[in-house]
């Protein structure tokens, strides 16, 4: 593997390895804070802040890297995430709290120019396998952070913050000295009208089969936060699992999932094609949702996990899909909609999910996997429908 892909999963993988950090010691960072018992609702606040300032930016930030070039992007955005678990790691009120989080969604945004990276530098034939790898880095990622944020915070609630900040420092300097730019710059200047946030939303619309595209992938982005909003009150209602059997189902869940990230996408769009990739993915994800919608023992969802997991083969085949529906002039552009994308579906996806949840809890919990079933199959013609041609026209913005 090249240096620059090296350098680009490194980032993916520390930006989740930052994340996931900070999960388990939350709660106690903000009681110490605030002094009161009442954590929920600023534990969701800050939640949805990061999730809002995704959304404003990765657009934003994927329009500059189209005319700056990904590697001054990419660097600001890795000098800004640093700078922000100082922050985290120092803040003494509230309100710095919530800056240094709405700074690290900001910057977190950066994903979507990693993104870019990966389709510069990679022919058509090799991407969906390389944003298989992408999805599995940050997978890892996401595996080890809350374990080592869990194991750092006994020591110091602000400790996971400066490790977190360290991380991001070396990836920052890695990035400096090895990253080369992927594509040259379109224009000397910086475009004001790229700014704006809603500009790159407008030029979705204008891309004739490409909102389909980008609707799908909202779909999945808004399905895949009902596992962190529902799972361990699942786990618990269903099977009275205790704290050390839902992270183990999780940590189950995660190794599979990077598992096939890292092995099949690639394999599935040969045999399958990237739509036939997609579709597998979707079936994989509901014949394993209904099977736990109706488990009445606990061992059932780990049996089923390795199938479950492979409803995540879908997702790389559908970035790819997208990324010949754009020319090479806009494909930061492209990706960075599709990061504001999965960014509002982490802020709604939430609490729709929490509000059914609740309706369903005392009579069948197991309804929740259901309702992801339904939501999925809204997905099967809209996939079609972005399908239809290989490469509309690109619109000028």
């Amino acid at each position: 593997m090249n240096k620059p892909l090296v350098v680009i999963f490194a980032t993916i993988g520390l930006d989740a390895v930052g994340i996931g950090l900070i999960f388990p010691i939350l709660p106690q960072l903000f009681a110490d804070v605030t002094h009161s018992q009442n954590i929920a609702l600023y534990i969701g606040i800050m939640t949805a802040l990061y999730g809002l300032m995704q959304f404003v930016f990765a657009p934003v930030l994927g329009a500059l890297s189209d005319t700056l070039g990904r590697r001054p992007v990419l660097l600001m955005s890795l000098a800004g995430t640093a700078i922000n678990y100082v922050i985290m790691a120092f803040a003494p009120q509230l309100w710095m709290l919530f800056v240094g989080r709405a700074i690290a969604g900001l910057t977190s945004a950066n994903a979507a120019v990693a993104a870019a990276y990966i389709t510069d530098i990679s022919a058509e034939d090799k991407r969906a396998r390389r944003f298989g790898l992408f999805n599995a880095m940050f997978g890892i990622g996401f595996i080890i952070g809350p374990v080592l944020g869990g194991l750092l915070g006994d020591y110091g609630v602000r400790l996971p913050f400066i490790a977190a900040a360290v991380l991001n420092a070396g990836n920052l300097l890695l990035a400096l000295f090895i990253l080369p730019e992927s594509r040259t710059p379109t224009r000397q200047k910086i475009n004001l009208a790229a700014l704006n946030p809603l500009r790159p939303l407008r030029w979705v619309l204008s891309m004739k089969g490409l909102l389909p595209v980008i609707f799908v992938f909202f779909i999945f982005s808004a399905s895949g936060e009902v596992y962190g909003t529902c799972w361990a009150l699942w786990g618990f209602d269903a099977f009275q699992w205790n704290g050390l059997w839902i992270g183990l189902s999780l940590g189950a869940f995660g190794i599979c999932q990077t598992l096939v990230q890292i092995f099949l996408p690639g394999l599935a769009t040969r045999l399958l094609g990237e739509r036939g990739a997609v579709f597998a993915g979707i079936s994989c994800a509901c014949f394993a949702l209904v099977i736990m919608a109706f488990a009445t023992h606990g061992w059932v969802v780990f049996a089923i996990m390795p199938v479950f997991a492979m409803g995540s083969i879908g997702t790389p085949a559908l970035q790819s899909l997208g990324t010949r529906q754009v020319d090479a002039a806009s494909q930061g552009q492209f990706q960075g909609v599709l990061a504001s994308a999965v960014s509002l579906a982490s802020v709604i996806g939430p609490l729709a999910f929490s509000t059914f949840y609740f309706l369903v809890q005392k009579d069948w919990p197991g309804a929740i996997w259901l309702s992801v079933v339904v939501i999925y199959a809204i997905a099967v013609p809209l996939v079609f429908l972005g399908t239809r041609t290989a490469r509309p026209g690109a619109a000028q913005v």
